[in-house]
């Protein structure tokens, strides 16, 4: 028998060892509720478990009071009769004024939402610092109100009220970004404190949907990359912060990897070099293809002597505090005037490093430097090869096509190859 979501409510029988026995589990938990008592009722999980409890409202009652639930006991472990006495004894108390699911959170220490968020927090090791941010956001700005809350006292309809105020508010993305992190939040204390329910989880088995997200066409590396070329030339004119532009592009790497690049991260002679910190935490070791080669080169060349020195940055700035450049903004704007169809850095991983091997290939041409005839079979002009970017981020610098640039000492190419 199947239940959807609005007809689980509905399913009433008197419960019985004959009747309860005969409850089939199905892929989410669901409960069949007693039609002599009411707010008594049967969960059935997806294991096949099943547990009695009581539904009722605390304080004074009504729709806007918080809806709460209690276990009174396990099928197996007591009867449908022994169960429904217990219940009988739990809602008397609710008539009284008591609030039993409250006292049992007290008693068994249900963490609050506050202590639960410093917790997943504090378990995540080898994140990056933005989602670090990120998770920090939404814990103070967005969920501040709640923290001093236990966890099984914010409710369903909590949860749907937060997300359309925060849609209204900060925007669809961010609401999604809030409710996911909520919801992982709470899986940690639902597992370890028995009948804790998950209120995200629960808006979404009523129905409740995360915003979709919206897809925008994107344009392939032969229409963007020659345009892209030319606003970079002609509103770029201080030539670090236009090599960083182009490193990122024949990488495919973060903006933040790619500035925080030193010199002893290098060898030339090797052609290879390594990124230390990544978003994944993994270090990856990449070749130095033709392309990179001659950014590297000129960065060689106008730093002069100093870049010899321990931790001298490849794309040094002295107007920053940390001594490399760190934003690239300002050129947004202007490269988007210049009709160019993708403007921002982070947009260079759809068209540059994830692009595939001819990506190296449109930008040379697009700067006068076509590929020569017959020989990008061997590697010529083809940066990293297809998808080799995205293949080192998940292997922490898997395989690679041999590529020709700088060689070893030996003339072999670099290892892997």
């Amino acid at each position: 028998m199947q239940h959807s979501a609005k007809l689980v409510a509905r399913v009433k029988l008197t419960l019985t060892k004959r009747t309860v026995d005969a409850l089939e589990p199905e892929d989410k938990p669901w409960i069949a509720w007693d039609d002599k008592l009411t707010g008594f009722g049967v969960r059935v999980h997806p294991s096949g478990a099943k547990a009695y409890l009581v539904n009722y409202r605390s304080g004074t009652g009504g729709r806007k009071a918080p809806n709460k639930r209690v276990v009174v006991g396990r099928a197996g472990r007591v009867t449908p009769d022994q169960a429904r006495r217990l219940a009988q004894e739990l809602l008397g108390r609710v008539a009284a004024g008591d609030d039993p699911a409250s006292e049992r959170a007290e008693a068994r220490g249900v963490p609050t939402l506050g202590e639960a968020c410093k917790d997943y927090m504090d378990s995540g090791h080898g994140r990056a610092a933005s989602t670090e941010r990120g998770y920090r956001r939404y814990t103070d700005l967005y969920l501040g109100d709640w923290l001093t809350r236990p966890l099984d006292n914010i409710t369903r309809r909590e949860v749907e009220s937060r997300f359309q105020f925060l849609t209204e508010r900060h925007g669809e993305m961010p609401a999604n970004q809030c409710l996911s992190f909520l919801r992982s939040v709470y899986r940690r204390p639902c597992v370890d404190y028995e009948g804790l329910r998950n209120p995200v989880e629960q808006w979404l088995a009523a129905g409740g949907r995360y915003h979709r997200k919206k897809r925008k066409r994107i344009s392939s590396p032969a229409e963007v990359l020659p345009c892209w070329r030319r606003g970079l030339e002609a509103e770029v004119s201080n030539g670090v912060h236009r090599d960083v532009f182009l490193f990122g592009l024949y990488t495919g790497m973060r903006l933040g990897e790619v500035v925080a690049l030193r010199w002893e991260d290098v060898e030339l002679d090797a052609g290879l070099f390594r990124v230390e910190e990544t978003k994944t935490g993994v270090p990856l070791e990449l070749p130095v293809t033709r392309q990179l080669g001659e950014i590297l080169a000129r960065r060689r060349a106008e730093g002069g002597s100093v870049v010899e020195e321990p931790g001298e940055w490849v794309f040094p700035s002295p107007m920053s505090g940390s001594g490399h450049v760190e934003e690239l903004d300002r050129y947004y704007g202007a490269i988007g005037r210049s009709e160019v169809l993708v403007s921002r850095f982070a947009e260079l991983l759809h068209h540059g490093g994830g692009a595939g091997a001819d990506a190296a290939a449109v930008i040379d041409q697009a700067s006068g430097e076509p590929c020569p005839a017959g020989r990008r079979d061997r590697g010529l002009c083809r940066g990293l090869d297809g998808g080799t970017t995205k293949r080192a981020r998940a292997t922490g610098g898997g395989p690679h096509r041999c590529v020709d640039g700088p060689r070893g000492a030996d003339g072999a190419h670099p290892p892997g190859c």
